[in-house]
C-alpha cells in the first residue's frame, strides 16, 4: 500500500482558529476554536455542589455556566479509597469540599462539562498520570519501538507516578523524553502548588491553544509539511518545535499566496459538505447521516450508480465506498456515540467480509478509539466512537427556530386549519358580535387565499362580524385576538 501523504493547515484570524488535516490532500479532520475555546484538559479547583447517592455522582462548581459531572468511578485519592469496593460517592465527596478536576468533556446542549479527579498532563511525547502507576505506550506503535521505549520510561520514572509514552515518541532519544517528563513533573509541582493556595471556583491549568495542541499531539514525522496563514500562530509553533522537535521545523511553511489558505486547498467546500445531511460517493452512490439524541445513523444508497456487471456488484462498489466516506465524515465531523452503520444488503460472504476489512483499515487511521461490531446478515454495523466536543456540527450550525431541530415543519394545510379551527374556538366560547384576529403573514395568506375564504366561511358559521390583518411576530399558527366588541369597532380599525 502506498504511503498517505499527510498535511495539516492552520487558519487563523481574529474571529476563529481552523486547523485541517490532510492526507492524500482529502481533509479528513477540522478542529474550530473561537473565542469561547473548548475547556478538555483544563484542570479547576472546584467546589461540589451536590452529591447525589442514587446516581453515585456529583455536581461540582468549576466557574462555568453549568456545574460540572463528576461520576464516582471518575473519583480517585492518594488515600486509596479507589480501592474499595462499591464505593460510595457520599464516602469521598461531601458538598461544599473543594477538589481538583480535569475536564474530559465539553459542556454540550443542557449538559455540564465531564470531569474527572485522576488528572493527567499532556507533553510532546509523554502523558504523566500523577495519580496513577500505570507505565504504557501507544499501541499504534511497532513491537520493538514499544519495547524500546517502555525501557526508556522505566529508567526515567520516578516511583508512584504513571507514564504514557505517545505515538510522536517513535525514534526520539532517551534525552528528549527524559527533558519532557522534567517538564511534566515540574508542570505538576506548580498545579499541586496552586490547587493548595486557591480558592473554588478557579482555573489553576489552562490546556495550549488549538493551534499549539495539534501541533503537540499530531504533527510528526509522518507529515510532509504544516502551512500556517498567520505569522504569530507561524512562531508559536516553531518556537515549540525547536525546544520540543527541531527536526520537524523545516517542515513548517508560511502561506504567502494572495489566495487564502483554506481556498487554496479547496477546503471551503469540503466543510460546507460536511454539514450536510446526504455526502455523495465517487460511483454515484451516496450515505445519508441522520443524528439522533441516543444514536447516529449512517444510511448506505446506491442512488445514481448502476454499475456495469450485476446487482451484487454494484452494490459491492458502492458499500466499499461508503465504508471510507463513512470513516472520513465520522471524523471530519467527530461524531461519537453509538453510530450504526446501514450497508446495503450483501448475499456473497465474501464481499461482506472484504467491506468489514476495508471499514477496519479506514478506523485504523482515526486518532479517536473506535469500538465495532461483526456485520449482520443485513448489513447493520454497530460501532461506538469517543468523542469530546461538539464536533464540527455543533460549532457550525445551531438548532432550527422553525423546526426544533427535527428537520420537518408544519405543512401549509395543517396551519391553516389549525388556525381556523382556533378563530371559530374564540367566536364561538365569545359573547362579542365582532372580532379582530391577527395571524402569522404567511397564514393569513393561507387563510385569504383565492378559492378558500375562511373569514365569510367563519361569518356564515358564527353571525358574527370577523376580519384578520396579518401580524408580523405571531408564530405560524397563533390567532391573536386585536379587537374585540361591537362590529363598528372592527370596522374603524380597518379603515
Amino acid at each position: 500500500m502506498a504511503e498517505i501523504v499527510k498535511e495539516m493547515l492552520v487558519s487563523h484570524d481574529s474571529s476563529e482558529t481552523r486547523v485541517a488535516l490532510l492526507e492524500d490532500h482529502e481533509l479528513v479532520e477540522l478542529y474550530v476554536e473561537r473565542p469561547k475555546r473548548s475547556v478538555v484538559g483544563n484542570v479547576y479547583l472546584g467546589r461540589v455542589k451536590d452529591v447525589l447517592p442514587g446516581m453515585q455522582a456529583a455536581f461540582v462548581d468549576i466557574g462555568l455556566e453549568k456545574n460540572a459531572f463528576l461520576y464516582v468511578d471518575e473519583v480517585v485519592s492518594p488515600e486509596g479509597l479507589e480501592d474499595v469496593p462499591r464505593r460510595d460517592i457520599a464516602s469521598l465527596l461531601r458538598p461544599g469540599q473543594q477538589v481538583m478536576v480535569q475536564v474530559v468533556k465539553d459542556p454540550m446542549g443542557t449538559k455540564g462539562a465531564r470531569v474527572t479527579t485522576d488528572v493527567s498532563l499532556p507533553g510532546r511525547f509523554l502523558v504523566l498520570m500523577p495519580f496513577s502507576d500505570f507505565v504504557g505506550v501507544s499501541r499504534k506503535l511497532g513491537d520493538e519501538e514499544r519495547d524500546r521505549l517502555q525501557a526508556v520510561i522505566e529508567r526515567i520514572r520516578v516511583e508512584g507516578v504513571g507514564i504514557i509514552a505517545r505515538t510522536v515518541a517513535a525514534g526520539v532519544s532517551e534525552r528528549e523524553i527524559a527533558s519532557d517528563f522534567e517538564f511534566l513533573m515540574r508542570l505538576w509541582k506548580r498545579v499541586q502548588s496552586l490547587s493548595k493556595e486557591g480558592v473554588a471556583p478557579e482555573v489553576i491549568y489552562t490546556e495550549m491553544d488549538l493551534a499549539l495542541r495539534l501541533v503537540r499531539d499530531v504533527f510528526a514525522d509522518d507529515f510532509r509539511r504544516l502551512l500556517v496563514d498567520h505569522k504569530e500562530t507561524h512562531d508559536k509553533i516553531v518556537s515549540f518545535l525547536k525546544k520540543t522537535s527541531p527536526h520537524l521545523v523545516r517542515r513548517v511553511q508560511m502561506h504567502r499566496d494572495h489566495i487564502p489558505l483554506f481556498d487554496h486547498f479547496g477546503i471551503q467546500e469540503r466543510i460546507d459538505l460536511a454539514i450536510q445531511r446526504v455526502v455523495p460517493l465517487p460511483s454515484g452512490g451516496r450515505i445519508a447521516i441522520d443524528k439522533t439524541e441516543a444514536l447516529t445513523a449512517i444510511d448506505v444508497n446506491t442512488a445514481s450508480f448502476t454499475g456495469k456487471k450485476n446487482l451484487e456488484d454494484t452494490i459491492f462498489r458502492t458499500n466499499l465506498e461508503a465504508a471510507d466516506e463513512a470513516v472520513r465524515q465520522l471524523r471530519l465531523r467527530d461524531i461519537g456515540g453509538i453510530i450504526v452503520i446501514d450497508f446495503i444488503d450483501m448475499e456473497d460472504a465474501y464481499n461482506r467480509a472484504e467491506v468489514m476489512r476495508r471499514l477496519g483499515q479506514a478506523l485504523a487511521r482515526d486518532r479517536t478509539k473506535t469500538r465495532v461490531t461483526e456485520m449482520t446478515r443485513l448489513g447493520m454495523v454497530e460501532m461506538t466512537r469517543k468523542n469530546v466536543t461538539d464536533g464540527l456540527y455543533g460549532v457550525l450550525t445551531e438548532t432550527c427556530p422553525t423546526c426544533g431541530g427535527e428537520g420537518r415543519v408544519i405543512s401549509d394545510t395543517t396551519k391553516r386549519i389549525t388556525v381556523e379551527r382556533r378563530m371559530r374556538e374564540i367566536l364561538q366560547g365569545g359573547r362579542s358580535p365582532a372580532y379582530l384576529f391577527g395571524l402569522h403573514p404567511d397564514t393569513y395568506q393561507l387563510v385569504m387565499a383565492p378559492g378558500h375564504n375562511a373569514v365569510a366561511m367563519l361569518r356564515a358559521e358564527t353571525g358574527k362580524q370577523v376580519a384578520v390583518v396579518p401580524e408580523r411576530d405571531a408564530e405560524p399558527t397563533e390567532v391573536r385576538v386585536i379587537i374585540e366588541g361591537k362590529a363598528g369597532l372592527v370596522q374603524r380599525a380597518l379603515e
